[in-house]
């Protein structure tokens, strides 16, 4: 039985996903879901064990916030924006214990109702490159207001061989890895935050 809820909700998330890369294509950023192994490429590297907040930019399906879930943050230390209506409706049905907040991450802060810098990581599966700059630069400083002195900011993009794509100065990329096994592949770029 749990084997055909999880494919429902699979394929419950894959509609979603279609319906909104028609509708915002600039928004959405890829032409398919992200794959498990990119999830969890992406998810060792959030700081574990954590004492402050995870939070993920850019929630889509869920892919990335099942893998999440799976390397032990507990739902009640992860934190999940999603700009998109339909996707947030996808994200709170297939996540009903977690904090699935429906904004846009230029209001970070606001949304989080933190200034304290007391996030550990900021995962982001934001299509950066393909957003204005202001956009890029208002991102930069909603997560240098919450992230913590030499916290993580862990960003994937499609641009394999481009150089790395900071929203904020005040992150230094201290590793890269390619995901061959993802459609297309990716790269995850790990950036800490100094001041």
């Amino acid at each position: 039985m749990p084997n055909k809820k999880k494919t429902k909700l699979t394929h419950s998330g894959l509609v979603v996903f279609l319906r909104e890369l028609l509708l915002h294509p600039t928004a959405m950023g890829a032409a398919c879901p992200s794959s498990n192994k990119l999830a969890r490429s992406i998810a060792q590297h959030v700081p574990m064990p954590t004492d402050n907040a995870i939070v993920e930019l850019g929630g889509g399906t869920g892919v990335i916030t099942a893998g999440l879930l799976a390397r032990g943050i507990a739902a009640d230390k992860l934190a999940i924006i999603e700009r998109s209506s339909a996707l947030t409706h996808h994200l709170r049905k297939r996540f009903p214990d977690l904090n699935i907040i429906n904004g846009d991450a230029c209001q970070l802060s606001q949304l989080l109702n933190t200034e304290s810098h007391s996030i550990s990581a900021v995962v982001s599966s934001l299509p950066l490159r393909t957003l204005p700059r202001s956009t890029v630069r208002s991102i930069g400083k909603e997560i240098d207001r919450v992230l913590e002195q030499n916290g993580l900011f862990i960003q994937f993009t499609y641009s394999l061989f481009s150089s790395p794509l900071s929203p904020s100065t005040n992150l230094r990329r201290v590793h890269k890895q390619y995901v061959w096994w993802n459609l297309p592949p990716a790269r995850v770029d790990v950036f800490k935050r100094h001041n």
